[in-house]
C-alpha cells in the first residue's frame, strides 16, 4: 500500500500555465490540489520548488513492452516522465498465440517476451501487474491475428478465417486490449485488404475501441494514399481510427487531415520530434516474398549468382524508386542492430561507410547482414530535408496528435527517439515556446488517455489516478543523440506512479506499482482496469 504524499511547493498546469499548487495523493490517487494543503502527519513530502508537476506521459506508440522489466529501459521511460505505454503496435506483439511467432519476426523492434507464454491478451497483461514501475496498455495485432488464421500467405482471407480472425479480436478486446493496431507494409499484414480490415474494425467499434495503424505505403509525400484508406476503414465499421508515427510534409498531412475531418471522418494521429526514421531492413530493401519471419527464403534466394542478381537488383529498384532515399540511399541508411556476430561491429555505420570497410558495395553488404542475422535487423534513415522543430509545431499543434515516440529499445545503436522523445517535447517545443504549457500537457498526456479510454489519468485534478511526473522546466533536455542514443533525459528527477515513488533523485526506487491497463468495461479482471 502506498504512503500519502505531498508535493509541496511546486506548479499545476492551468488553462493559462503553470500556477503555484500542493499536490496531495493517497490510495493511489489524487485527493487535492491547491496552494498550502494541510496534509496528514504521516504523509511524505516531495519539495517541488520550481518544478512543474505534470500528469505521467504516455507514450501513444511504443515498442518497449518486451524490455519494460529490465531497469535501464525503465530509467530511459521514467527520466522522460513516461508512466504509461501502449504497446501491439504495428500489429505485430506476442498474444494472441504462444508469442514465438511475434518474438522471431519482431525480434530487432520489440525483443522477445521474457514472461508470456501464452493466454491470450489476458495472460499478456497479467505479465504487467506489480512487475514494472510502468503502466502497460495492449492493442489487439492485427498481423499476428492473420499469422494466427491465415499463416503469411499472400492471399485474401475466406469468409470462414474472416469469421475466425473476428473472434480472436473480440475475445482480445473482452480480455482488454484497448484497440486493433495493423502493419500494412509488414507481413501479413500487407496482405490484408481494406474489406479484411473493416471488418475486424466492426469488433472494436462495438466496444468504443481504437483502429491505429502504420498505414500502407502512405507516408511522406504519399500521405493522402494512406489516409483515405483509413478513413475508407472508418466509414464502414464506424472505428474511431488513429495513425501511427505520421510523417509527412506538414502542410500536406495538415490538409489532408482537415479535408477528412470535414468529410466526417476525425483522426488522431501519434508523432515523434526527430526527422529520421527507423525501420526494419528487410522492409526496407526486400519484396515481401523475401521477408517473410521465421523463413530461409532470403538465403536460399541468393545461394547462387543468378539468384543474386535477381535479389540485388530487386533491392536497388526498392530503394531507388523511393523518393525519401533515391541516389544517395546508402548514406542515408544507418545500421541499428545487428545480431550477426560477424557485423555487429558495424552497428552505427551508414550502408556506405561499412560497405567500404569491408570492401563489398551497400547492397551486397545488407544482404549479407540479413542473411547472417536471420532478418533480424534495424536501421535508421536520414530524409533529404531535415525538418526544424519550427517546421513540426503546427503538426504537434493539431488537436488530434499525441506523443509517441516509436521508440525501441534494442540493439547498442537504437533511434535516439526511445530516450529523448517527451524530454525532446518538453525542452525542444515548450520551454522554447513552440507549444503552450497546456498544450504540452495535453499533447503529451490528456489526448491520448482520451482515445485510448484509459480511465481517470492523464490530469492533475482530484479523483485522477496520481500517475505523475516532476519536470525542471529549466533543465529538462534530451540528451540522447544519433551518435549516443541511449544516454537518458535529465530535468524528471521524481515520479510517481499509483501515487508510489518510482524515481526519486533521479534515481530508481525498485517500486513497481504499474500494471496492465485493462480496457474499461471489458470485464478482464485485475486492479488495472483503465478506471484505475
Amino acid at each position: 500500500m502506498s504512503r500519502p504524499v505531498v508535493l509541496r511547493g511546486g506548479s499545476v498546469v492551468g488553462a493559462d500555465g503553470p500556477v503555484r499548487s500542493d499536490v496531495l495523493v493517497d490510495g493511489g490517487r489524487i485527493l487535492a490540489v491547491g496552494p498550502r494543503l494541510a496534509v496528514p502527519e504521516d504523509a511524505d513530502r516531495l519539495d517541488c520548488g520550481e518544478r512543474v508537476v505534470l500528469p505521467g506521459g504516455v507514450d501513444a506508440h511504443s515498442h518497449a513492452g518486451s524490455r519494460v522489466f529490465d531497469a535501464d529501459v525503465q530509467e530511459a521511460l521514467l527520466r522522460q516522465g513516461v508512466t504509461t505505454i501502449v504497446t501491439g503496435q504495428d500489429g505485430v506483439g506476442p498474444a494472441p498465440g504462444d508469442g514465438t511467432w511475434a518474438d522471431r519476426y519482431f525480434a530487432a523492434i520489440d525483443g522477445p517476451h521474457p514472461r508470456y507464454t501464452g493466454g491470450g491478451i489476458a495472460g499478456l497483461l497479467a505479465t504487467y501487474d506489480g512487475t514494472t514501475p510502468v503502466n502497460v496498455a495492449t492493442l489487439v495485432p492485427a498481423g499476428t491475428v492473420r499469422h494466427e488464421v491465415v499463416g503469411d500467405e499472400d492471399r485474401p482471407a475466406t469468409a470462414a478465417e474472416t469469421t475466425a480472425m473476428r473472434g480472436l479480436v473480440r475475445r482480445g478486446l473482452d480480455e482488454g486490449a484497448v484497440g486493433l493496431a495493423s502493419g500494412l507494409d509488414y507481413v501479413p499484414g500487407l496482405y490484408a485488404d481494406t474489406e479484411e480490415l473493416a471488418a475486424l474494425c466492426a469488433e472494436v467499434a462495438a466496444v468504443d475501441g481504437l483502429y491505429v495503424t502504420h498505414m500502407r505505403g502512405g507516408y511522406e509525400a504519399n500521405v493522402r494514399v494512406g489516409l483515405d484508406e483509413v478513413a475508407a476503414i472508418a466509414r464502414t465499421s464506424g472505428v474511431r481510427a488513429h495513425v501511427s508515427h505520421l510523417h509527412a510534409p506538414v502542410d500536406t498531412a495538415l490538409g489532408a487531415l482537415a479535408d477528412l475531418a470535414a468529410d466526417g471522418v476525425g483522426l488522431s494521429f501519434d508523432a515523434y520530434p526527430y526527422s529520421r526514421g527507423c525501420t526494419i531492413l528487410s522492409m526496407l530493401l526486400l519484396p515481401a516474398a523475401l521477408a517473410r519471419p521465421g523463413t530461409d527464403d532470403l538465403a536460399r534466394a541468393v545461394a547462387d549468382d543468378a539468384g543474386r542478381d535477381r535479389v540485388r537488383t530487386a533491392a536497388l529498384d526498392r530503394v531507388l524508386g523511393r523518393a525519401d532515399l533515391g541516389a544517395g540511399w546508402a548514406e542515408q541508411v544507418t545500421l541499428s542492430h545487428v545480431p550477426s556476430p560477424a557485423h555487429h561491429a558495424l552497428q552505427g555505420r551508414t550502408l556506405a561507410e561499412a560497405a567500404a570497410a569491408t570492401g563489398t558495395t551497400p547492397v551486397d553488404l545488407a544482404i549479407d547482414v540479413l542473411v547472417a542475422s536471420a532478418l533480424q535487423v534495424t536501421a535508421v534513415m536520414r530524409v533529404p530535408h531535415p525538418r526544424t522543430p519550427e517546421d513540426l509545431a503546427p503538426l504537434f499543434r493539431h488537436p488530434g496528435h499525441t506523443a509517441g515516440s516509436d521508440g525501441i529499445h534494442v540493439g547498442t545503436h537504437p533511434h535516439p527517439r526511445a530516450a529523448g522523445t517527451f524530454a525532446r517535447y518538453l525542452g525542444d517545443f515548450v520551454r522554447a515556446g513552440l507549444l503552450s504549457w497546456p498544450e504540452g500537457q495535453r499533447h503529451l498526456a490528456t489526448t491520448a488517455v482520451e482515445r485510448y479510454r484509459l480511465g481517470d489519468r492523464g490530469v492533475v485534478r482530484p479523483g485522477a489516478v496520481a500517475d505523475l511526473a516532476v519536470v525542471d522546466p529549466q533543465r529538462v533536455t534530451a540528451r540522447s543523440t544519433y551518435e549516443d542514443p541511449t544516454r537518458t533525459a535529465v530535468g524528471v528527477d521524481d515520479v510517481l506512479v499509483a501515487g508510489v515513488p518510482v524515481l526519486t533523485g533521479g534515481a530508481l526506487t525498485g517500486a513497481t506499482p504499474g500494471t496492465g491497463l485493462r480496457r474499461s468495461g471489458s470485464g478482464a479482471a485485475g486492479s488495472g482496469t483503465g478506471g484505475r
